[in-house]
């Protein structure tokens, strides 16, 4: 089955046709700049434009990087705070003409490395962090998505997390890694002693230098990197809209 997967991020909107049974793109991603500003309308139009450049008719999965219930943006991280409220679904299907399923871009992520990536055939609690601009977190329990678990933003010696210890703090404080891994390191064990996971699963920008700052890590719960790299957010946005293709057409909105 083949699924259109397109992945919002504050700097660029990419997407590809993904093979959900092999958990693969079909061809290169093709990616276009976030307008700035990133409101509803203006997404909605780059959205458009990636679904002309694949000649799509079909069911479409897409990322956004927000609290996503129903369809409904109920943040608004690194886009336009015009989003908070927006039914994206529907603004999508109205600008394109097919049905969407959006879902929170670390969710996304999530899914994709658990089904095809590196918690591929692990039971229990799975957490799945993307570390970049920010922190974001999908908790997956036997293969079950936990959706908007946003753990990036909870409180840790005063600030958000994300605050303390991610990519981007790390580059704009200069610290070097074995700095910045004592601060991603308390970030873990907090984590660890809330949710007693059986694996930890680090992607985003950071996951590209992991053999940097992984041996220096002391939490005890196992820590690898992710294995989907920038294709995880489009394989998992293509995952969650699968169902819909296997609806009844009178079915799918």
């Amino acid at each position: 089955m083949i699924i259109l997967g397109i992945d919002i991020g504050g700097s660029g909107i990419k997407g590809a046709p993904v093979d959900v049974e092999q958990g693969v793109l079909t061809g290169p991603y093709h990616r276009i700049p976030t307008p700035q500003p990133s409101t509803p309308a203006a997404v909605a139009e780059v959205v458009t434009q990636l679904l002309r450049h694949f000649d799509w008719h079909g069911p479409v999965g897409c990322t956004f990087p927000a609290v996503i219930k129903d369809g409904v943006a109920y943040s608004a991280a690194n886009v336009d705070k015009g989003w908070i409220g927006t039914n994206a679904d529907a603004l999508f299907e109205k600008a394109t003409g097919c049905p969407f399923v959006v879902i929170n871009d670390a969710d996304a992520a999530g899914l994709a490395e658990v089904r095809f990536g590196a918690g591929r055939g692990q039971r229990g609690v799975i957490m799945v962090l993307t570390v970049g601009t920010g922190i974001g977190s999908a908790l997956i329990v036997d293969g079950k998505l936990v959706p908007n678990t946003e753990l990036g933003h909870m409180d840790l010696r005063g600030k958000e997390v994300e605050q303390r210890a991610s990519d981007r703090v790390r580059v704009k404080k200069k610290l070097n890694w074995r700095q910045w891994a004592k601060r991603f390191d308390e970030v873990l064990q907090r984590f660890d002693a809330l949710f007693s996971p059986r694996l930890f699963i680090i992607g985003g920008g950071v996951s590209k230098k992991h053999e940097k700052f992984l041996p220096l890590l002391k939490v005890g719960t196992p820590v690898v990197p992710a294995q989907l790299l920038n294709e995880a957010g489009i394989i998992g946005a293509a995952l969650a809209a699968s169902t819909l293709a296997e609806q009844p057409a009178e079915l799918v909105k």
